[in-house]
């Protein structure tokens, strides 16, 4: 097992903290929070101690910090000088300068540095993946809303619903887009909570990525084109279907093709990102590391700038 302290037990912080302390690949073995009450209600639920930032680091093999977005470059440098690998949670960092450093600072010492893109573990995401074998994707459009909830407003929409559906379509598109262009209005903070990105590549494929956290209602799903047709995917409603040759329900207009349908089963994907960071500390391949964090923080970086005008 690998013992972890949790830095920042907040709204995601107690969930890693509450899933580090059970049964399995990671021992919880400190917590630590700005609000020392917090800290002490945390740790007395799970029976670790409460201590700050540099005691909890150094009573660790590793860290998960999960603290607002500000702290993420002093708690992930401190960690990374101390010689322990990092979980850092999304965005890498407030700042690409910071993010760049935290990179460089984890590959000069051989430490594990995993972004917290939480989505790639999803059964949502590898039934996307699964289904999108052997199609050339045009387009991607992507929708992420939510109603508003007073919670990450440190920073904008951006970096708080976007970037995952940014981190998302760049993995598919295997490339960072040559062109941005962005919308977007602050409604209820003072960071825009609403954005439209539409993002360009090199090779002529596009995505148009919706996010908004003051919405009438929630909504997730995904639309791809590609050169056989389109796939549509509701991640609420579990669903993915998709145009494909041979599908198992025959289109009368166009013979050849079918409509193909399927679901899945979800999984604990914190459970699997927490295991897998486990497994990089013990040598295993970063699955989501530093270069994957930085390109989605330089394209939310360029749509945040489009937006501020």
């Amino acid at each position: 097992m690998v013992r972890v302290a949790v830095l920042g037990v907040g709204h995601f912080g107690r969930f890693h903290a509450l899933k580090a302390a059970k049964a399995g690949p990671l021992e919880l073995v400190a917590v630590h929070d700005a609000d020392p009450a917090r800290a002490a209600a945390m740790a007395a639920e799970l029976g670790v101690p409460a201590l700050a930032a540099a005691a909890a680091i150094d009573a660790a093999e590793a860290v998960i910090v999960a603290a607002p977005t500000r702290h993420h470059a002093s708690l992930g440098t401190q960690a990374l000088e101390a010689g322990r690998h990092l979980f850092m949670e999304k965005p890498l960092a407030a700042t690409l300068p910071e993010a760049e450093a935290l990179a460089a600072l984890a590959a000069a010492r051989g430490l594990v540095l995993q972004v917290g893109h939480i989505e790639r573990f999803s059964a949502a995401f590898q039934a996307v993946a699964a289904a999108s074998q052997g199609l050339r994707a045009l387009h991607w459009e992507a929708v992420r809303v939510a109603p508003f909830r007073p919670r990450s407003l440190d920073v904008s929409v951006v970096l708080d619903l976007m970037i995952h559906d940014i981190d998302l379509v760049l993995h598919l598109a295997g490339a960072e887009p040559v062109s941005i262009r962005a919308v977007g209005a602050r409604i209820a903070s003072p960071h825009a909570d609403m954005a439209v990105a539409q993002l360009g590549f090199a090779d002529g494929r596009a995505a148009t990525i919706t996010a908004s956290r003051a919405a009438v209602a929630m909504e997730r799903r995904l639309r791809v084109l590609t050169t056989e047709g389109e796939m549509r995917v509701d991640f609420l409603a579990r669903s993915l279907a998709r145009v494909a040759r041979g599908g198992a329900a025959p289109l009368p207009d166009m013979p050849g093709f079918g409509l193909e349908t399927a679901g899945w089963t979800d999984h604990d994907s914190l459970e699997a990102q927490q295991a897998s960071f486990a497994a990089a500390c013990q040598g295993a391949k970063v699955l989501v590391g530093a270069a994957e964090g930085l390109a989605a923080l330089r394209v939310a970086r360029m749509i945040e700038a489009q937006i501020e005008g």
